[in-house]
């Protein structure tokens, strides 16, 4: 990669001296600024995986789809996105903030291109994102020259995304401009709004994780209001479990509009001083299972029944089935408490589980738990 400038040498030591952490998908262009990264002490503590994704084929895998144009802000934001989920994949429970930094470029090779010779460089964290795109003057640099006017912006990026003083100088010639565009968020839950990230932990205290690490067992509900049937129900599978469970509010719902921003606002309020909580966008079990491979979700009776129910899957047994493999394949399981239906106490032992399933559910005793309350009632009654 040559000899690093000093400017760079002091700017990748400040990035690595940095709290955050960063996948890479560098794509047709911006090579040396790996070099520029890897090449100072310190890199392990910054960089959790660098890709290369150079034929359209390994741009459509690592992005999981075609983009309309692989060369393009919008490709370079898909492969942000895509590498931002990738480095909260691969930090663990370290809370460390995650970068997904992209370039997505075309660039002089050894054939005359039609098109420009171009660049969009994307960085991409829990509060928005930030694109720096440029038009290089065709016939001016040599390919290594233009490569290193492109790496230039992928370090400025980088640095700015986490929070670091310094530029590069990309030494553009007269008539080349960087175009800035991107957006940013207020807080954790508005980009979750947005569908920016995945999940939001929201501490006891009210304190905002976007994409935070989730331990022990979720408990899905509308809490609308949370009550005593929550509540006991969640300390009776902490106590089979020995573990702690989190309750998870979804501003998505299979049968009902979307919960406006305000509204999820007024439902975590409940949880001030009592108990953590997760918000999601994603109204089934095997979508969250993505979202927390491993988990164990608390369920009732009436979930359960739903859960194993073709007609809850459009009719489409085989979609069932395929849903449940999905929670299986990602290590998660259910515990099912029992409710009463009609002046009866249902449990999980009036349902059977699709065979090869059943391992999947365990039954919480009626002697840990029961509670014959429900939100509907509560509501009807206006004690919501």
């Amino acid at each position: 990669y040559g000899r690093m400038e000093p400017e760079a040498r002091q700017l990748v030591e400040s990035l690595h001296s940095a709290e955050s952490v960063c996948c890479m998908a560098i794509a047709g262009a911006g090579t040396r600024a790996i070099g520029w990264v890897l090449g100072v002490a310190g890199a392990s503590r910054t960089v959790l995986d660098i890709q290369v994704p150079y034929a359209p084929s390994a741009m459509i895998e690592y992005v999981g789809f075609e983009p309309e144009q692989f060369v393009s802000e919008s490709a370079a934001l898909d492969l942000a996105r895509a590498a931002y989920r990738r480095a909260v994949r691969l930090r663990g429970d370290s809370g460390a903030p995650a970068v997904g930094l992209s370039c997505s470029a075309t660039i002089a090779t050894d054939r005359t291109k039609r098109g420009d010779h171009r660049c969009h460089v994307v960085a991409y964290d829990a509060a928005g994102w930030l694109s720096l795109s440029l038009t290089l003057t065709k016939g001016l640099r040599s390919r290594d020259e233009e490569d290193a006017v492109v790496s230039a912006l992928v370090l400025n990026a980088l640095a700015e995304s986490f929070g670091v003083d310094g530029r590069l100088n990309a030494g553009l010639a007269d008539g080349e401009e960087v175009l800035r565009g991107g957006q940013r968020f207020d807080d954790a839950l508005e980009a979750l709004s947005a569908g920016h990230i995945g999940h939001v932990v929201v501490s006891a205290d009210g304190s905002l994780s976007a994409d935070g690490a989730v331990s022990g067992a979720l408990l899905a509900g509308s809490f609308n209001p949370l009550h005593r049937g929550h509540t006991r129900l969640a300390e009776a599978a902490a106590e089979m479990l020995g573990a702690p469970v989190t309750y998870e509010l979804s501003m998505s719902n299979v049968d009902k509009p979307d919960l406006e921003l305000g509204e999820v606002r007024r439902r975590l309020a409940q949880f001030d001083g009592r108990a953590s909580a997760v918000v999601t966008r994603v109204p089934v079990f095997y979508r969250k299972a993505e979202l927390f491979p491993g988990a164990v979700f608390v369920i009732g009776f009436d979930t359960m029944t739903r859960l194993i129910d073709p007609k809850y899957y459009g009719g489409d047994a085989g979609a069932m089935l395929s849903a449940l493999s999905e929670l299986r394949e990602s290590g998660c399981r259910f515990l099912v408490a029992g409710r009463e239906e009609a002046g009866a106490f249902r449990t999980l032992d009036e349902v059977s589980p699709p065979p090869g399933f059943e391992a999947m559910f365990t039954p919480i005793p009626e002697s840990a738990f029961r509670e014959d309350v429900s939100s509907t009632e509560l509501r009807e009654r206006g004690d919501a």
